[in-house]
C-alpha cells in the first residue's frame, strides 16, 4: 500500500473514531459531519492507491462514480452517496441544517 493511502485511511479512521464518539454525545451534525469525511477520504484513498487523479470535491457520488468508471467497485449504493452529499455542508453550518432545531428525545416541546 503506498504511504500516502495509509496517510488518508488514517485520517478516514480518525473521522470514524470521531463519529462515534459524537453519536454517544448525541452531538448529531458533528457526527454526520465526520462520517461525510470518512467516507470521502476513504474513497480518496482507493483513487490514490489506484494512481487516479484525485478531485478536489466532496461529491461522493462523483468520487463513487469515477470509481466505477474505472471499473472499481465500492460497496455504497447512490442513494447513500446522495445522502452523504446532503449532510456535507447542512451538518456544519445552522440555515438549512439536516438536523436544524432538533432536540435529541423532545416531542411537542417537552421531554420524552
Amino acid at each position: 500500500m503506498k504511504d500516502e493511502t495509509r496517510i488518508w485511511l488514517r485520517y478516514a479512521e480518525e473521522n470514524l473514531k470521531s463519529a462515534g464518539i459524537l453519536l454517544k454525545s448525541h452531538l448529531y451534525n458533528p457526527c454526520l459531519q465526520n462520517v461525510q469525511q470518512c467516507v470521502e477520504k476513504s474513497l480518496k484513498a482507493i483513487l490514490i492507491e489506484k494512481s487516479i487523479k484525485l478531485q478536489r470535491t466532496h461529491d461522493i457520488l462523483g468520487l463513487r462514480n469515477l470509481l466505477h468508471d474505472k471499473n472499481i467497485t465500492v460497496d455504497i449504493d447512490e442513494n447513500e452517496c446522495d445522502f452523504l452529499n446532503s449532510i456535507f455542508l447542512p451538518s456544519k453550518y445552522p440555515v438549512g441544517s439536516v438536523l436544524a432545531d432538533y432536540v435529541y428525545g423532545r416531542v411537542y416541546g417537552t421531554f420524552m
